[in-house]
């Protein structure tokens, strides 16, 4: 049987769908299974669980706003090699939010109700970025990813000792935003100044400062 080729309306329908899947927690499995290891969570309090469940809440938002960062910023880059690099990452990191949306399903929570709040934000944000070149807008991914290595430190001094599965799911994706943003400096990104990166921080903590609690 012949395969039909998809035109711009089966695109449209299908990157609907993907940003609902997205925004709402229901990307369902990808290529790599979860790095999640360790015991069951008999050993967490009840207090433990929802600090736990509050934490991987912020990391799931945090990557629905990477998704729309890098969707954007593919969208306005200035170069197909660049477009491709973006939407390579993107399709890695959808691992993060399939481990980060099943370890919140084990802890008995739900994703942040603020996800297609911040999903919006974040796809304007990248399309400015790739509007400004192709060196300003991989710097953006460099400086991004590194304000994410930053808070998933904090994430990972702030879980609870016992919860392991949580915490080999950050350092995996501590891992990949490393080599998302080195690759992007290697690429010709702009290394940002500290004001740029202080303003990002600012940014970024209203996202995890109002999850943490939605």
């Amino acid at each position: 049987m012949a395969t039909r080729r998809l035109n711009g309306l089966d695109r449209a329908i299908g990157r609907f769908d993907h940003v609902l899947r997205t925004v709402s927690g229901n990307v369902g499995r990808t290529t790599r299974p979860s790095p999640a290891t360790g015991p069951d969570d008999q050993a967490l309090s009840a207090a433990e669980r929802d600090r736990a469940a509050r934490l991987m809440r912020v990391n799931h938002c945090g990557e629905v706003c990477a998704q729309a960062l890098y969707e954007g910023q593919a969208l306005t880059a200035k170069s197909h090699r660049t477009a491709s690099s973006l939407e390579e990452a993107a399709a890695e990191e959808t691992d993060h939010l399939s481990w980060c949306e099943s370890r919140i399903r084990e802890l008995d929570s739900h994703v942040s109700y603020l996800n297609p709040l911040w999903y919006a934000a974040s796809f304007a944000m990248g399309a400015t970025a790739g509007l400004l070149g192709d060196k300003v807008n991989l710097g953006f991914v460099a400086a991004t990813e590194e304000n994410v290595e930053d808070h998933l430190d904090e994430h990972l001094a702030r879980l609870p000792e016992n919860d392991e599965r949580s915490r080999s799911i950050l350092q995996q994706m501590k891992e990949d935003e490393a080599r998302h943003g080195q690759h992007a400096l290697e690429m010709g990104g702009a290394v940002f100044p500290k004001g740029i990166k202080r303003a990002m921080r600012r940014v970024s903590r209203a996202m995890t400062t109002s999850t943490y609690w939605v």
